[in-house]
């Protein structure tokens, strides 16, 4: 008996870890003067089941450190480096030829973004910049004979929305459709993600009635109906996430794919905050994470999970705001966890072996 316990044990470790989530990927931000070195980095992530990591620039020490990991990693172009990429073409061929060539494949870079909340910050050049240096960087990984293996996008704020409640009712801001025409026209033609940052953590802000606490949180509630078409929403995050599915197909581009680049929720905060603690972000996180292993999808989109990258993998001691800023960590920088949301393989381990330990009678 105990033999066959082993067996079955060891199969389902087996089978547990090689069906982890690849919809689960997390936030590998820098601004900070304590992070732990990218190879102790690289050991973390190998030791949770996280399988994706966005970078906001294209560190070589860290794309290096997590080469031969299978982690897929986003790498980012910033937005000053856009007017260069939009104007000149060999500028992105020397990108590519910086911070991709001298990686792949052992570092495996999934995905470019260029720049981050571009049409939020209503600069007309930048936002009319945006489209050609996403050709150009698009261009420079097909010469590179890197099509279709590393995808080209961007990252939106949720202030690109004009109306988002509820969720059917989606739009985008006619202020920025006629610069998201040509980008979701980009997307479709190259099969690459719409990214997107929504955080019940700030619709909780500007609504912090308890029941709304729970919604966000993903906890009992009475959910919310939509009036447009009757569905019944039972947490935030979906809501949020379909209204950027109806304003895409608002738009004729239903088919595009939807990345949540980031979502989180601190678990500290200026004494005036209005919802950062650690129950609160370990109730998010935790939840959202669960709801992703699911499959369950959205009401507007179910059966599967939007790629999903949590904000974020360590504290950022340097970025500026308020207090819960610099409060979004999965970890501290000894590399010990902040809570525990269930990404620690030794934990899932542990919840196995508890769940088919033979119990002993009483």
């Amino acid at each position: 008996m105990a033999t066959f316990f082993f067996f079955l044990l060891s199969f389902l470790i087996c089978f547990h870890f090689s069906s982890a989530e690849p919809f689960i990927g997390v936030n590998y931000g820098q601004v900070a003067d304590n992070l732990p070195p990218p190879s102790a980095t690289a050991k973390l992530l190998k030791s949770t089941s996280i399988e994706k990591v966005r970078l906001y620039g294209a560190d070589p020490a860290i794309i290096k450190a997590l080469a031969n990991t299978e982690i897929g990693i986003v790498i980012g172009a910033a937005n000053g480096d856009i007017p260069s990429l939009a104007s000149d073409p060999n500028s992105a061929a020397q990108w590519i030829n910086s911070n991709v060539l001298p990686f792949y494949p052992a570092s495996k870079i999934i995905l470019i973004t260029v720049g981050n909340e571009v049409l939020t910050t209503n600069d007309p050049n930048l936002i009319n910049q945006l489209l050609p240096a996403m050709q150009n960087m698009q261009n420079a990984i097909n010469g590179a004979s890197l099509g279709g293996k590393i995808k080209v996008s961007t990252v939106h704020s949720m202030a690109v929305l004009g109306q988002s409640d509820p969720p059917s009712s989606g739009l985008f801001s006619p202020s920025y459709q006629p610069a998201l025409k040509g980008l979701l026209q980009f997307h479709k033609d190259n099969g690459s993600p719409f990214a997107i940052n929504p955080y019940p953590f700030f619709a909780y802000q500007s609504d912090s009635r308890p029941e709304t606490l729970a919604f966000c949180l993903f906890q009992p509630n009475a959910g919310r109906v939509d009036s447009g078409n009757g569905i019944k929403y039972m947490n935030m995050f979906d809501a949020q996430v379909d209204s950027v599915h109806s304003a895409l197909s608002a738009m004729g581009f239903k088919d595009v794919e939807i990345m949540v680049a980031e979502t989180g929720w601190p678990y500290s905060g200026d004494s005036n905050e209005v919802g950062p603690s650690i129950e609160n972000a370990k109730a998010y996180n935790g939840n959202l994470i669960a709801h992703l292993k699911s499959m369950v999808g959205t009401p507007l989109m179910p059966g599967k999970s939007v790629d999903t990258y949590l904000f974020a993998l360590y504290d950022e001691d340097l970025k500026p705001g308020p207090g819960s800023e610099r409060a979004f960590g999965l970890y501290k920088s000894d590399l010990s966890m902040t809570y525990d949301v269930g990404i620690s393989k030794s934990s899932q381990v542990s919840e196995l072996i508890y769940s088919f330990e033979p119990k002993k009678k009483l």
